[in-house]
Order: structure tokens, then C-alpha cells, then sequence
């Protein structure tokens, strides 16, 4: 998170600088483009609404090499992704430099807010650049794109693709493609289950805002036990104390700090259902077709939240949620009532819904 913050403070100083020096780019009509690059800083979540737009500038220029510049905590997700020819990163200086020697026909940069990224796509010099209109980063891009948190992220990124003349299909394909290798790797790990459907819970989150609490989630393991269904968790190392909290007493394994985002999509794809609060994990079990249940409280349930009959969405909808605007969250003075409020019961009633 050091490096999220540093890159926090370089934009607000040296971002906004650079934006007030840099003249506005002139639009520069050419050839069908050859290289593509999309700039996709921040989260998972984002990046997994990111690949059905990448997929369909691919079906559009088949011939087109497209490259990724990405954050090294998201830059995995590129890699599910056929359609991405290469993938450099953000936070790697010589990658940065890379991108800003140019050679693109047409730059998108995806960041909502932050204006560094509008600088190093400006900086390309590329002839048709593409980014949001959220504030001066304005400037920086030949086809500024209107931006709302009224909108449903992955309809906001499908709007860059506008001056390409790219319209969205009625029905979106799978956009996650996981590796063969990883999938049966996954397959002998989940082997001890049986053949048994199972329920992924994700306690994890990048702020103590967004966390449920381990208690609850183990309350909830053993509700899911008395249904009849072991009981996964997933997660990071720093997820791993508290997936064994929430199995003790119970029936399921813990796989926290144990794989790698790919193996974690596989072990997801396998799954009956994902409980989990607002994650990059969410928009993974999404994109595979995989039920949910998600958690909302600080984040926007509008922007964010699967839109299909597939998930369920429990929100207490108080007066002072959703706190979170571009990525940032504001320290909560009563302890995140929005997420407290929500119960184990609560929950239980939303799996069984989803369990019939």
C-alpha cells in the first residue's frame, strides 16, 4: 500500500503540474490502428471490467497489437486475457519509460480520476488519445469521455470506445479465460471435496471500512455447514489467520495465501456461490458466470454491483453511504454501520434464496 499512497501524493503534486504545462493535444485523423495501449492503474475490480472493452477493440482490429500498462497488484488479470498482446507496469520505471517513447496509434487511458495517467498518455504523443473528463486531465486527451457514478463501471469503460466507433454487444461473451494448466492444478487441490458443491467465502478487503469481521464469516461457515456444503476460503497471506478462524469448528478449506489469482478464479469457477464484500474477487466470479452475494456499504452498489439476477446485493442504504468516491474512502467515525448492520442472518436468508 506504500507505493499506492507514494503514487497518490506524486499525482496531486507533480500530476497536476504536468497538466498545467502540457498543451492540449490536436486530433490527428489516420489509418485503422496497428498498437493500441490501455492504461489501467489501480485495483483488480477495475481491471476485470476493463478486458470485455480490451476484447472488443481486438474484434474490431483483429490485426492490432494491444499492450496493458498496469499497476503490479492488478497487472494479473491482463494475463486471462487473449487479447492483450503485452503486459508492462506502471510502478516499474523502465516499463513507464517504455510507453512514453510512443509507437501507439491510439492511447485509452481508464483511470477515473488521477491525472499522472493523463500525463504519460499525453506524453506518448500518440495521435488519438482517450480518456475521462473528471477534472484539468481534460486537457491531455483528443476525445474527452463524460464520467458518472450513476453509471455501472463496465459501461463507463465501453464509453472510451466511442470515438472508435465500437458499440457493445447485446449480450457480453466470458471475458476470464483461465489457463488449462491452472485449472487442473485446482481440480487436484478441490479433489479432497469429493465432487461436493462448495461456497467460496472472500473475508478479505483493502480497508478495514470494507471488512465484515471474521467472527461473522465463521458464524456464517457454520451456517453453510448445516446446509449441507463445505466451506472455502480464499484470499491473500494477509487473509490466511483469519480463513482459519473461520473454519474452526467446521467443515471446508482454507486457501488463503495458498494460490495465485489464477488458481483462485479456477477454485471460484468451481464454486456454487462467492460471499464476499465489495472485491476485485466479486467482479472475477461475475465475469465467470459464478453466483454472489456481496457485501455493500462504503462503495457505490450502482457503479460496482453485478447487474444480473445471479447476485444478490445486501446494503442497509444509510443516510451516509456510499462514502466512496474515485477510489478513496474517508475514515469511519461509527465503526462502518453500514457493514456492522448487516447480519448473519441476513446472509444465510440471501444464500438460501440463491440455493433454492
Amino acid at each position: 500500500m506504500l507505493k499506492v499512497r507514494l503514487l497518490k501524493v506524486l499525482d496531486r503534486y507533480l500530476g497536476n503540474a504536468a497538466v498545467f504545462f502540457l498543451r492540449k493535444p490536436l486530433p490527428v485523423v489516420g489509418h485503422a490502428p496497428r498498437t493500441i495501449l490501455f492504461i489501467r492503474p489501480g485495483g483488480i475490480g477495475d481491471a476485470v471490467l476493463l478486458l470485455h472493452a480490451i476484447r472488443l477493440v481486438k474484434a474490431k482490429y483483429p490485426a492490432c497489437t494491444i499492450t496493458v500498462l498496469a499497476e503490479r497488484r492488478n497487472a494479473a488479470i491482463f494475463f486471462f486475457c487473449g487479447a492483450v498482446t503485452r503486459i508492462l507496469l506502471y510502478d516499474h520505471i523502465s516499463d513507464l519509460l517504455a510507453v512514453v517513447r510512443g509507437g501507439f496509434d491510439v492511447v485509452i487511458d481508464t483511470e477515473q480520476w488521477h491525472r499522472l495517467s493523463a500525463v504519460v498518455a499525453r506524453l506518448t504523443g500518440a495521435p488519438l488519445l482517450i480518456g475521462f473528463a473528471t477534472n484539468s486531465r481534460k486537457k491531455l486527451f483528443t476525445h474527452a469521455i463524460e464520467y458518472s457514478h450513476d453509471t455501472y463501471e463496465g459501461e463507463s469503460f465501453l464509453a472510451l470506445l466511442n470515438p472508435l466507433g465500437i458499440l457493445p454487444p447485446d449480450q457480453p461473451e466470458l471475458s476470464l479465460e483461465i489457463p488449462p494448466q491452472v485449472a487442473a492444478n485446482v481440480e487436484k487441490k478441490l479433489a479432497v471435496l469429493t465432487g461436493k458443491s462448495y461456497i467460496v467465502l472472500f473475508p478479505g478487503a483493502s480497508i478495514p471500512e470494507r471488512r465484515w469481521g471474521t467472527k461473522k464469516f465463521q458464524d456464517l461457515a457454520r451456517k453453510i455447514n448445516d446446509l449441507g456444503f463445505p466451506v472455502v476460503v480464499v484470499g491473500g497471506r494477509g487473509d490466511e489467520t483469519a480463513g482459519n478462524d473461520i473454519l474452526s469448528g467446521g467443515a471446508g478449506f482454507n486457501f488463503a495465501g495458498k494460490t495465485s489469482l489464477a488458481e483462485t478464479a479456477a477454485i471460484l469457477a468451481h464454486s456454487r456461490l462467492l460471499v464476499t464484500g465489495d472485491s476485485g474477487l466479486l467482479h472475477i466470479a461475475a465475469e465467470l458466470k459464478v453466483p454472489t452475494i456481496s457485501l455493500f456499504g462504503p462503495g457505490i452498489e450502482k457503479k460496482w454491483a453485478p447487474r444480473d439476477a445471479r447476485h444478490l446485493v445486501l446494503n442497509k442504504q444509510l443516510d451516509c453511504s456510499p462514502c466512496t468516491r474515485f477510489g478513496s474512502t474517508p475514515r469511519c467515525r461509527i465503526g462502518a454501520r453500514c457493514l456492522a448492520l448487516i447480519t448473519v442472518a441476513d446472509v444465510e436468508k440471501a444464500i438460501r434464496g440463491i440455493l433454492g
